[in-house]
């Protein structure tokens, strides 16, 4: 089966390859970042009392996390961006598809970790004088987001190969140039082994960055 294995042609697309690898890291960094802060709004108005406020939150989680990114992938490309840019760009649907999809699960990261911490330290925070906003914010938020890290190392790690759905609408990544050598080539094995091989650098660097992160904090 790897009797004719051609390095040659992962040796010609190596600089395309690492070009969609940092372009896959971009993508990654900017959609978790922006998935957090959405994420954080939807989670807080998922614990909200008020309805108009909850219900919202939990029709976006539950579609989010309830249809395939694939999916969602295609909606924004042709639905979304278009609708609000007059054409679409896959660049700006990628990270706008996976940073919808990632603040699905962002929310409920936040909203198990802020549930998470004990109500006593609410009500004495409270009957020390501080409102509900500085409650949360300097006594609540700093314990939770400790206990939120190792789920959001793991939501970042399956973002990164999830990343690899936006091929479909030509974000040029790694899975855009491994099709493309397939396509000159009609070789199968060497390009998807290569971007096999980028996809298990990057989330086995990430694991460990994220386990000393964990570590020290």
């Amino acid at each position: 089966m790897f009797s004719d294995f051609r390095f040659d042609i992962i040796l010609d697309y190596a600089p395309l390859l690492l070009k969609g690898a940092l372009l896959t890291i971009g993508l990654s960094a900017a959609s978790i970042l922006l998935g957090s802060i959405l994420g954080l709004g939807v989670g807080f108005a998922k614990m909200s009392r008020r309805w108009f406020l909850r219900w919202p939150a939990l029709c976006y989680v539950n579609f989010f996390r309830g249809t395939p990114l694939y999916v969602q992938i295609l909606m924004v490309h042709f639905g979304l961006v278009p609708f609000f840019l007059g054409s679409t760009n896959s660049i700006v649907a990628a990270i706008a598809a996976l940073s919808l999809n990632s603040a699905a699960y962002s929310a409920e990261i936040f909203r198990a970790g802020i549930q998470s911490i004990d109500k006593g330290q609410t009500e004495a925070a409270l009957s020390l004088g501080l409102n509900p906003r500085q409650t949360m914010r300097h006594i609540i938020l700093p314990q939770a987001i400790k206990r939120m890290i190792p789920a959001f190392g793991n939501e970042f790690i399956m973002l990164v190969k999830d990343s690899s759905l936006i091929a479909i609408v030509a974000a040029p990544e790694i899975m855009y140039w491994a099709n493309a050598m397939r396509g000159q080539y009609m070789r199968i094995w060497e390009p998807y082994l290569a971007a096999s091989l980028i996809y298990f650098i990057l989330t086995y660097s990430l694991n460990k960055l994220l386990g000393f992160i964990e570590r020290r904090v």
